[in-house]
């Protein structure tokens, strides 16, 4: 039966439930004088609000009815109303979307951390799939994409007028083929292609090693399911490996988020108590808050966190609880500024839509929405060189000089430009680590030399200068 037979008796009962809905006094009392005619119609608006527009259902269904008679193709009315679901969602904002049989098994592939594609997390811009960030090891950061990008066509298919579903679609593909992307990227002039060969993605979400002596460094790709407890896991590797930790780098670059429940997991690693974030929204189920359990696994170890603008959503629930918190200092550049959460709504066991149903807010009030976070210390990505002296001679390599007068070892030219090499590998492979090598040695440095009265601890500074949070767990 066509879809029009099916919906004139729904517009006919919805009509007549409208007038029904009218209050009959003010139609009788209008001639006494007691109601005008514009407080006639502010009641009627008050009563008809919340129902269906009947005109602009009309006007649907004779879209509808166009399309199915007149296109230039024959096409089912499934696939129809598959199409006004998909346009409904994809007006609403980035986010949401329909998610059908395909969409749906990758999203719940994607928090488990295996899935097939190139590796990119991608969202809409001016009708153009914007690159939010590359995932960590994936065909596409091997490829060259960057946070950032613009793709503006998929092999010889121009991306504009495409959904963001679509887009990833065509993307996606058997392992082992290859697709062309057209991309725009600021400060080049001209567009460029990239031949990306697809492959099954395998997420590592979480990654550790020792940077120098003492110093440990834990990078988490993307929130997956299982990303807290790895998280707990990587932190007691790195105390075991290095016998005294003095200072931790959490890298959260490009990290496009995930799970929000692993985001929580991961920032009460390093807390103490409190706020970790809340959400607001219109919905009963929508307004939770989370709180840290009790106890610090780093017990107050110096944190830095790294931060970029591919750092969304999850990443930037962390960043904004340890930065509120006064835990961490926060280092790199702008974040992403996705403060929106998204729920996932089965429809069947095959389709599921995905809407955004709140907004998520810091412990102390903060939303990300559309601005990010923004860091203590703002240090760009940059490719530096270091300058040397011109004469490597020292005190050491001359004849005859005199030992250290404390028994020291003496340290040649050799020695030192050895040290200097190693520490200018990492200046010039990624200076924002190398800054915050830097800090945490400066913090290091700074409570061994205050030993007599030590420097309170980030946890502990939080309860003495921190201001309460706007809302309470209630």
């Amino acid at each position: 039966m066509p879809i029009t037979q099916l919906l004139r008796p729904l517009t006919l009962c919805l009509a007549l439930g409208g007038l029904a809905s009218l209050p009959l006094q003010s139609q009788e009392l209008q001639p006494q004088g007691e109601a005008t005619e514009p407080e006639v119609a502010a009641e009627a608006a008050t009563e008809a609000k919340g129902k269906l527009p009947l005109d602009d259902l009309r006007t649907f269904t004779k879209v509808y009815e166009h399309i199915r008679k007149g296109y230039v193709e024959e096409i089912t009315d499934s696939t129809l109303l598959e199409y006004a679901i998909k346009g409904m969602l994809s007006e609403l904002d980035p986010h949401s979307a329909y998610l059908n049989a395909s969409s749906f098994d990758d999203l719940q592939v994607n928090t488990t951390g295996e899935f097939g594609g190139l590796g990119i997390e991608v969202g809409m811009e001016n009708g153009f799939v914007k690159v939010v960030s590359p995932i960590d090891g994936t065909p596409a950061e091997k490829a060259g994409v960057e946070a950032g990008d613009l793709i503006i066509k998929l092999d010889e298919k121009p991306v504009k007028g495409m959904s963001l579903g679509e887009a990833v679609d065509m993307m996606r593909g058997p392992k082992g083929s290859d697709i062309t992307l057209t991309i725009v990227r600021d400060g080049v002039d001209q567009p460029f292609e990239l031949v990306i060969t697809r492959d099954t993605i395998k997420v590592q979400s979480v990654r550790t090693r020792m940077i120098e002596d003492g110093y440990g460094y834990l990078r988490i790709a993307q929130f997956q399911v299982s990303t807290g407890a790895d998280t707990l896991r990587a932190i007691e590797k790195l105390q075991r490996e290095s016998g005294e930790l003095k200072g931790l780098i959490l890298d959260l670059r490009n990290n496009p988020g995930g799970v929000l429940q692993a985001s929580v997991e991961v920032a009460d690693a390093f807390l103490e108590e409190g706020l970790i974030v809340y959400t607001e929204g219109r919905i009963d189920n929508a307004d939770l808050s989370y709180e840290a359990k009790p106890g610090d696994v780093t017990d107050g170890l110096p944190v830095v966190v790294l931060i970029n603008d591919g750092s969304a959503s999850a990443s930037e629930i962390v960043a904004g609880a340890l930065q509120d918190h006064r835990r961490a200092v926060i280092l790199g550049t702008q974040s992403f500024g996705k403060g929106s959460v998204q729920t996932v709504i089965p429809l069947s066991e095959e389709r599921a839509i995905k809407l955004t149903t709140a907004l998520y807010f810091t412990p102390e009030g903060r939303s990300i929405q559309a601005q990010g976070i923004t860091p203590d210390i703002e240090v760009e990505r940059a490719k530096v060189t270091s300058l040397k002296s011109r004469s490597r001679t020292t005190e050491a390599d001359l004849q005859g000089r005199l030992d250290n007068g404390n028994g020291g070892e003496a340290v040649d030219s050799k020695q030192r430009e050895a040290a200097e090499l190693s520490r200018d590998d990492l200046f010039k492979r990624d200076n924002q680590m190398f800054e915050a090598l830097n800090l945490l040695k400066g913090i290091n440095l700074f409570g061994q030399r205050h030993q007599s009265q030590p420097a309170p601890s980030m946890a502990q500074d939080i309860s003495e200068a921190a201001e309460p949070p706007l809302v309470s767990d209630n």
